[in-house]
């Protein structure tokens, strides 16, 4: 039961962190023809780009900190920052600044595949992401073993991907039925859920520093 309740507070974490619903709605305006087929091609793509960089980041990103010598506790406080720079522009109903670059969403609009770039990576996979999942990682080290911390994490990055795939696959569905007004409430909402995680991120990280 442990188990179970930290996998789907690590889901929750990674869902509302990932924001697919914002992705949802900027996928709908890059992309002009809107059918079936495109959507659910494109919503594919983007998850199955997700899961690939997240387990890559779930394997390998704490090593490559380590190589740069850089402290977890460092990465907490900055990876805080930007959850939380992330969280202001989420509760103010505005995009991300720091997921993508208005150059990234004007070169989107002349590609024909938007999937991988920009909307993969880093409109849904983005540096908040990168530094979430090793600082969860890291968290769930002090509880458990480090088989038990990626098999929980791993359930939780493929539990997130499969509700970032059914909202972008259902983007225009979900996009008629809440309206501008709608996505925008959802999107304030989830942004005080992440500026939580961030403050928990920064006060662990300050306070690790600081002792």
């Amino acid at each position: 039961m442990n188990f179970i309740s930290e996998i789907l507070h690590l889901s929750v974490a990674l869902i509302t962190i990932l924001n697919p619903i914002a992705a949802a709605s900027i996928m709908i305006s890059m992309i002009s023809a809107i059918s079936p087929a495109i959507v659910k091609n494109l919503a594919f793509k983007a998850t199955f780009t997700v899961v690939i960089a997240s387990f890559i980041t779930l394997f390998s990103g704490e090593l490559i900190f380590r190589f740069f010598s850089i402290n977890v506790l460092s990465l907490k406080v900055i990876g805080g920052v930007i959850l939380m720079m992330i969280a202001i522009n989420m509760a103010y109903g505005q995009g991300s600044k720091s997921r993508h670059t208005q150059a990234e969403q004007d070169e989107a609009q002349e590609k024909d595949d938007i999937s991988i770039v920009p909307l993969g990576i880093p409109i849904l996979f983005g540096p908040g992401v990168i530094a979430t999942i090793i600082v969860l990682n890291n968290n769930l080290n002090a509880k458990y073993s480090q088989i038990e911390s990626y098999f929980m994490l791993s359930i939780s990055i493929i539990l997130s991907s499969v509700v970032v795939f059914f909202t972008l696959r259902y983007a225009s569905s979900i996009h008629r039925f809440l309206g501008i007004t709608g996505m925008k409430i959802l999107t304030r909402i989830m942004g005080l859920i992440v500026g939580a995680i961030a403050a928990q991120f920064l006060v662990s990280g300050i306070k690790g520093l600081w002792g």
